[in-house]
Parts: C-alpha cells; sequence; structure tokens
C-alpha cells in the first residue's frame, strides 16, 4: 500500500479528535471526521477511507451503531475501536458488529500508528488482555452467566459517559485522573459522579467501586 494511510477519525470529542490527529502526523492521511452516528456513515461512505478509528460510546449509538449504518457501503475499509473502556461487553459487541481490532486511549502514539497499518493490513489488534475476551467470545466457550436482569437495568440507567466514569473512578482513578483520560473536566467527572451515585442509590466512592466490581465491570 503504497503513500499514507487515509483515515476517519469518529469520537464525540474533538479535542480528542485533533489530538489523535496532531500525534498521527505523517503516519496517516486523516481524510474526514465525525463527532455523531449519522455523521460517521455518511463520510465513511464518502470517503472509503483505508481505516476508521473508531469511538465505541457516543451520545447517539456508538460504534456498534455505526458498523451496522455503513454496512457493506465500505467494502474495503477495516475498523479499529479505540475506547476508554477496556469492558468484556464493548470489546465483543463492537467486534461483533465488525471492527477488527479495539485498543485502548491509553496507547501510546508510535502503538497507535502501528495497529492502524497492521489493521489496514489486514490484521486483527487489540490492546493486552482484550484478546482473551473475543477468543472466549468466539471459541464457543459459554460467557459468564449474568445474575438478575435489574443488574442490566441498573446499568441502563446510566449514560455512556456516565459508564465510562463509572469504570474508571471504580479502577481507583482520582477526579483528575478521570478527567484527562476521557478530555472532559474535573467539574464534568464530579457532575457525572454525583448521578451515577444518585441513580444506583449509593453513597461513596467505595460503594461504588463494590457495585461495579460485582458487575465484572472493572
Amino acid at each position: 500500500m503504497s503513500g499514507p494511510l487515509r483515515v476517519v477519525l469518529v469520537d464525540d470529542h474533538r479535542l480528542f479528535r485533533a489530538g489523535v490527529r496532531s500525534e498521527l502526523g505523517a503516519d496517516v492521511e486523516v481524510v474526514g471526521e465525525a463527532g455523531t452516528v449519522a455523521e460517521a456513515v455518511a463520510v465513511v461512505v464518502a470517503t472509503q477511507p483505508d481505516v476508521v478509528l473508531l469511538d465505541v460510546h457516543m451520545p447517539d449509538g456508538g460504534g456498534r451503531a455505526v458498523l451496522a449504518g455503513v454496512g457493506t457501503s465500505a467494502p474495503d475499509t477495516r475498523f479499529l475501536a479505540l475506547s476508554v473502556s477496556d469492558a468484556a461487553e464493548d470489546v465483543i459487541g463492537v467486534i461483533r458488529g465488525g471492527a477488527r481490532g479495539y485498543v485502548t486511549k491509553s496507547i501510546s502514539t508510535e502503538e497507535l500508528a502501528d495497529a492502524v497499518r497492521r489493521v489496514a493490513g489486514g490484521d486483527a489488534v487489540f490492546s493486552p488482555r482484550l484478546a482473551g475476551f473475543v477468543l472466549d467470545a468466539f471459541s464457543g466457550t459459554p460467557p459468564a452467566p449474568t445474575d438478575a436482569p435489574v443488574h442490566d437495568d441498573d446499568l441502563d440507567r446510566l449514560t455512556a459517559r456516565e459508564r465510562d466514569v463509572l469504570r474508571l473512578i471504580a479502577r481507583g482513578y482520582t477526579y483528575k485522573e478521570v478527567a484527562a483520560e476521557l478530555f472532559i473536566s474535573g467539574k464534568t467527572v464530579e457532575t457525572h459522579v454525583s448521578s451515577v451515585l444518585r441513580k444506583l442509590q449509593l453513597s461513596n466512592r467505595r460503594e461504588l467501586s463494590r457495585w461495579a466490581a460485582d458487575r465484572r465491570l472493572v
């Protein structure tokens, strides 16, 4: 494949897209960007890029919705999920939807550039430990049994961004670290945490961490 790879960036945070564009530099040619599912489907179909760097969680549906919307309209385009989440259900869901790889936003610039090249070349690429989720899901190994449906109902009360914040807080991130990871302000993190505690009827971070661990979200 001659010349830089043609890439579309899909993420609902403009600042994050700008950072990725700047960091990848000459390694790729960014031929389009999108912050919503509808924008993403339109730009991917219009530009037919080599690779789409795809956010998993967006307010209007996220990565799986983009994959479903594009369908067979970009047959030579490969999708690489780039997300803050390393939850098994997110990884498996987007791979089942058609993505060729899944890396987390903690990846280095060099690793991301390499992942884009490898996915464009036909490889399946995953951040460390995520490959196991996919192997289990596609090897016929039954998924871990879920508890009562109320657990899913509880999680469904949260927005995608609240779930991102929940997972990071439950892993012991400080508010400042969560803000840096998600490209949002510390005040916004506080607002999300308060909302999560209220919706789940929890009192503090310790209870939140236990709640997330019980549901295998961390």
